[in-house]
């Protein structure tokens, strides 16, 4: 499981002092985004390659409880599955024990077309040697 820390600033809340619940979205991309970086999953090289890029296909969000100003989180991502062209993750913000937010998210390679294409091979071991169980999605 990656675990990626956020604090809340003023910036990402609303009026009333808490997240603005689109802000949960963003924290959760930058958690995916780290996470491939970790991996050594270079998105920006594989975007001027040609190679592809991701985009979010479906995401289910559940929110349980609000974050407030200054408030410490985690998000956590697990990946559950890996296909030719997709990867699901579960991700979950906590602040401390708590669960704030989860959602599970299924993001499709796509290529310059716009299209589904093969994520590189590479790419798909890393994902399957990271939990070593995924499954195919």
């Amino acid at each position: 499981m990656h675990r990626f820390p956020v604090r809340v600033y003023f910036e990402d809340t609303d009026l009333s002092g808490i997240v603005y619940h689109a802000n949960y979205l963003r924290f959760m991309e930058r958690a995916r985004s780290d996470l491939l970086r970790l991996l050594g999953i270079d998105q920006r090289a594989a975007f001027a390659a040609g190679t592809g890029v991701y985009a979010v296909a479906d995401m289910a969000l559940r929110f349980a409880a609000p974050a407030r100003l200054d408030d410490d989180l985690v998000v956590e991502t697990r990946c559950l599955g890996v296909g030719a062209a997709t990867v699901t993750m579960d991700q979950r913000i906590r602040r401390g024990e708590e669960r704030l937010v989860e959602a599970r998210v299924r993001a499709a390679f796509l290529g310059p077309d716009g299209r589904p294409r093969r994520q590189p091979a590479h790419w798909l071991r890393l994902y399957r040697a990271l939990s070593g169980s995924v499954q195919a999605a």
